[in-house]
């Protein structure tokens, strides 16, 4: 119970109307709107990358939201809140932590290493933290590997948005979407999915708070819907909901701690053209976090509070909690704007991990071989489009690899990227062979256990996931590791990383 609940796999309710098909031909037009003006703009490897380097901060914010919250916060959010109960309030709890952390650890020293290295990815981060491009190849084909995956899983659930608004088949709403997200991806790379990011972070809050005020006004307000939880299910709004306190505590931990190494997001730490800005970067990202996420905690506590009182059919899926919420107790415009956000969301963040897979494949893995590419923004538009192509063909399997490949991805880049780059640019003993070894380890422990617990073979304990532990021993290797490798520290920190370290 823990990346699994990021993923939608499962078939959503049909909504083909008027105003579903509208709203989603509009927001496909804005799509291609961005993507014509941003290939007019993408003229360089660094327009196609990290949108050219001067993006705002409202737009870096914006766009960091979007990429972070995806289509979790519509479907799986909901859903498990209505399944577990107030405990799963601690997956968003975290962003308390993350958010100040995030700005501390890294925005600010990954916009400095743009300036003094001319860094452009995260690999591009590792490699020059430990002087070497073993370390930078690692990261990227660790990043390819997750990437692939995770494409493919969010082309899967794209798949079933544009099938429920569309009288299309999966497939072809697979095929569709990836044609969509690949015409503005290919052509204005990272600069067309930022702004699409902005105007798909837009759709999320407006529609969030819609919503919110929908139940609201269905439920009484908060004390007649949590009145009528109490009278029926009181632990649902415990402490813990019906989590047990390790699990809480482990979604606490494995999301505050592990979404510090989504590269998708924190990549975007290079695009910031005013560095100063970042000081007034929490703040602004808490505010965007807490606006959406009310339709993460009002949908699962109103729509149990209407199950539990008889004025909705209990749920056979609890990832239904949004469509049968809109369908049943909101008007077809507004159900048409969630699905369409749904379908936002979900593009977003198959833009940022095609264009995160395709600087491994044009800039990070030549430089690990000592090859670097002369023309990287065509070879990054063809990398990108071969990278979209495999993801499909693993999406049209619609089976439990697809399933398997995105929850292995989610913890390969917590355990990959947390322990080298969040805690590597923050803590000078930190050695390359504790940064190869934690990447190793990462990658062995989420593959073997991950595959274990798929094959049914092995089950952890209630509360503790294989991402989790992964995480748990990739930072122990990097400590251990780093310590007994301890005199070759210095001596692996170049004069001009040291002076990003400790700015």
């Amino acid at each position: 119970m823990m990346p699994e609940l990021l993923l939608q796999s499962q078939p959503l309710p049909h909504r083909s109307s008027l105003p579903a098909v509208g709203v989603a031909a509009a927001y496909f037009a804005v799509c291609a709107v961005i993507a014509i003006w941003a290939a007019r703009r993408t003229r360089t490897r660094d327009d196609f990358f990290v949108a050219g380097r001067g993006i705002g901060l409202w737009t870096m914010t914006l766009a960091a939201m979007a990429a972070t919250l995806s289509g979790f916060i519509f479907i799986g959010g909901p859903g498990l809140l209505y399944a577990t109960g107030i405990g799963a309030l601690f997956i968003a709890l975290s962003a308390s932590l993350t958010t100040p952390l995030s700005a501390w650890l890294l925005a600010g020293r990954m916009r400095a290493l743009r300036d003094v290295r001319g860094a452009m990815t995260v690999p591009d981060a590792v490699g020059a933290r430990y002087r070497s491009p073993v370390a930078q190849g690692v990261c990227a084909a660790a990043i390819l590997v997750a990437t692939v995956g995770y494409i493919a899983t969010n082309l899967l659930a794209l798949g079933l948005v544009l099938a429920a608004i569309f009288p299309l088949s999966l497939p072809a709403g697979i095929w569709i979407g990836a044609t969509v997200v690949l015409a503005y991806s290919a052509t204005g790379g990272i600069l067309a999915g930022v702004y699409t990011d902005v105007f798909q972070g837009t759709i999320k809050a407006v529609a969030s708070v819609l919503v919110f005020i929908a139940i609201l006004r269905s439920g009484h307000g908060l004390g007649g819907i949590s009145h009528i939880i109490l009278a029926h299910e009181a632990g649902f709004i415990g402490p813990w909901g019906h989590l047990t306190p390790l699990a809480a505590l482990s979604l606490f931990f494995l999301f505050g701690v592990g979404t510090l190494g989504q590269p998708h997001v924190i990549s975007k730490y290079y695009m910031l053209k005013d560095p100063s800005q970042l000081r007034w970067y929490p703040l602004l990202m808490t505010l965007v976090l807490i606006v959406t996420l009310l339709l993460f905690f009002g949908i699962g506590l109103g729509v149990k509070a209407a199950v539990l009182s008889g004025d909705m059919a209990p749920l056979a899926n609890p990832d239904d909690a949004t469509p049968a919420f809109l369908l049943q107790r909101t008007s077809p415009w507004l159900a048409a704007i969630v699905f369409s956000g749904i379908a936002a969301a979900i593009m977003g963040t198959v833009n940022a991990f095609l264009n995160v897979g395709a600087a491994a494949v044009t800039h990070d893995l030549p430089v690990a071989f000592g090859r670097r590419v002369s023309n990287e923004l065509g070879v990054g538009r063809i990398a990108t489009v071969g990278l979209a192509l495999l993801a499909v063909l693993l999406a049209l399997q619609s089976g439990a690899a697809v399933a398997f490949l995105g929850i292995f991805g989610w913890g390969l880049f917590a355990s990959t990227l947390v322990p080298s780059l969040a805690i590597g640019l923050n803590w000078s003993g930190a050695t390359r062979a504790g940064a190869i070894a934690s990447m190793v380890v990462g990658l062995v422990v989420t593959l073997v256990f991950e595959s274990l617990g798929r094959l049914k073979v092995y089950s952890f304990p209630a509360g503790v996931s294989a991402s989790g532990l992964a995480l748990v021993l990739s930072l122990l290797t990097f400590f251990v590791v780093s310590w007994l490798t301890r005199d070759h520290a210095a001596q692996q920190l170049d004069d001009d990383i040291r002076s990003v370290m400790e700015a």
